[in-house]
């Protein structure tokens, strides 16, 4: 329960605000309407209604005297996560934990959210090497095996606009710090249905990453397995990844989406 000594009364009335377009359905309701349901002036209404226009939280239509109010499409975006979150983060800890078992090395479940990548759920294996890896996170895209698998899901245009975006400075000497680099990465992540990140965020650490995908062949997350340079070999490499990519798969189905080779080879085509 919340402690009541802290509420916020302006945000309050801000999420009565969304309560009320909520129930006017897609025809919106007018500012007078919305300013009587709150019991408000119209300028204090609107002084809110202004403040979640610009945020996209909700959206306006018709002109003047006829203008309505209806809820906008970054709520859906927030809904969308909360679901995916949590039916990804339940169902992802029986099988991260399977995973952990079978490679004895820690795993991850992440999402992509404004950008970065956040990890939402890890299985550590017991008496292996404990990683920085805290839930909640922001991790750069473009030096992260869950940041680069994600990104590779997506069309170019949008990956190269969050690369852009978030940035893409050297986290060690091995990091890809261009464009042209990391896009050339991400192509063989599209080829062969996994990122590496060999030690490009942290230096003597390689994490191998994929997705995890809805129906659709849309990325909605993605597991990885981190592990010691120094244990890493090429056949290893190859090894840990068909373990990965098959829970990824088995987490995927569980969530209604398509196995990885067929979601990557939509990606191929598209």
């Amino acid at each position: 329960m919340a402690d009541q000594r802290y509420r916020v009364q302006s945000l309050g009335r801000g999420l009565d605000l969304l309560e009320l377009l909520a129930k006017s359905g897609r025809d919106g309701a007018r500012l007078t309407d919305l300013a009587l349901g709150l019991g408000l002036s119209k300028a204090a209404t609107y002084a809110i209604l202004q403040t979640f226009l610009s945020r996209g939280f909700i959206s306006a239509i018709g002109e003047g005297a006829t203008k309505r109010y209806r809820l906008g499409m970054s709520l859906a975006r927030l809904g969308d996560l909360a679901i995916s979150n949590i039916a990804l983060a339940d169902i992802a800890m029986p099988i991260l934990r399977a995973l952990t078992r079978d490679v004895n090395s820690t795993s991850r479940v992440a999402i992509l959210d404004d950008g970065y990548a956040v990890v939402i759920g890890r299985a550590d294996a017991p008496g292996a090497i404990r990683f920085d890896a805290a839930l909640g996170r922001r991790e750069l895209p473009h030096s992260s095996a869950v940041g680069k698998s994600m990104l590779a899901a997506m069309p170019r245009p949008q990956s190269d606009a969050i690369l852009r975006d978030v940035g893409m400075p050297r986290r060690t000497p091995h990091t890809l710090t261009t464009l042209a680099a990391i896009n050339e990465d991400l192509d063989r992540t599209i080829a062969r249905g996994y990122a590496v990140d060999d030690e490009e965020d942290t230096e003597g650490v390689v994490c191998i990453g994929t997705c995890v995908f809805d129906r659709t062949g849309n990325a909605i997350g993605a597991i990885s397995i981190t592990g010691l340079k120094q244990h890493s070999t090429e056949q290893r490499q190859e090894q840990l990844a068909e373990m990965l990519i098959r829970h990824a798969d088995q987490l995927s189905r569980q969530l209604g989406g398509l196995d990885g080779a067929d979601a990557w080879a939509l990606r191929r085509t598209a």
